[in-house]
């Protein structure tokens, strides 16, 4: 009989998983795809009611989620909760925002707050939970959220952009430095998704529309589109992969 190889599994059975910003859109996907997979998912974000209801309906259905109420822009309150609920051996670095403004109208303050969440919050995340993942030395799964944007320029969008490079960045270089901990990190790059984050933006058919017409798959994009990329990038099937970014953007950079 000939030596088939084994599949690897897509399951993150007994592992303690991080998301953050998990109270909607991508990060309450992400959180319950890796509980659903059989992870122990820490929820976090600073909206607690929202991330209360989530973790209510997935231990109702059996599976582990806890709510962590948390601002990752605070570096002390990220430290003490690392520290608190892990080591984990898999972090969704998701937390993030836009603010759309024309370049010549960017604001103090809003350079300010997409740089702080986008950039420095996930620097300081990934950079607490590495260090744990380290010292228990069991290896583990960054997937850090960045975007289309991370690649391609957008309209009104300069600042996003940048952070947006800057998390491609951070994805490489920290899997040079954590590969030799068996530590993985890879980014998803998710183009326009229906979340609240873009609701706004979507309630405006033309606009819909327009975009629609971009992508070659002719639809705006859902957080199953994302759920399943993310869950590969944490789970064994992915053991190879690391300092890679996975386009979901409905074939918009083929363009």
């Amino acid at each position: 009989m000939p030596d088939l190889p084994a599949t690897p599994s897509f399951r993150v059975d007994g592992r303690r998983a991080l998301v953050t910003g998990a109270s909607g859109g991508i990060g309450r996907a992400a959180a319950i795809a890796l509980a659903e997979a059989g992870a122990e998912v820490v929820m976090a974000a600073r909206t607690l009611p929202a991330l209360e209801r989530t973790a209510a309906a997935l231990t109702a259905r059996g599976l582990k989620a806890v709510p962590l109420h948390l601002d990752v822009t605070d570096r002390a309150a990220v430290r003490q909760a690392v520290a608190a609920e892990g080591p984990f051996q898999i972090l969704v670095n998701n937390a993030g925002t836009n603010i759309r403004e024309p370049l010549l109208d960017v604001r103090d303050e809003s350079l300010d707050a997409l740089i702080d969440l986008n950039l420095r919050a996930a620097f300081t995340v990934g950079q607490v939970v590495a260090a744990g993942m380290v010292t228990a030395g069991r290896g583990g799964a960054i997937v850090n959220l960045s975007s289309v944007n991370g690649h391609v320029a957008g309209l009104n969008r300069s600042v996003y952009t940048a952070t947006k490079h800057g998390i491609e960045g951070l994805t490489k270089a920290w899997a040079v430095e954590l590969g030799a901990h068996g530590i993985r990190v890879n980014a998803v790059c998710p183009g326009f998704v229906e979340t609240p984050l873009t609701e706004g933006l979507l309630s405006d058919p033309d606009f819909r529309a327009r975009e629609a017409r971009r992508m070659p798959l002719g639809r705006i994009l859902t957080v199953q589109d994302v759920m399943g990329a993310i869950l590969f990038l944490a789970s064994p099937a992915a053991a190879g992969i690391t300092g890679a970014s996975l386009l979901i953007d409905g074939g918009l950079t083929a363009v």
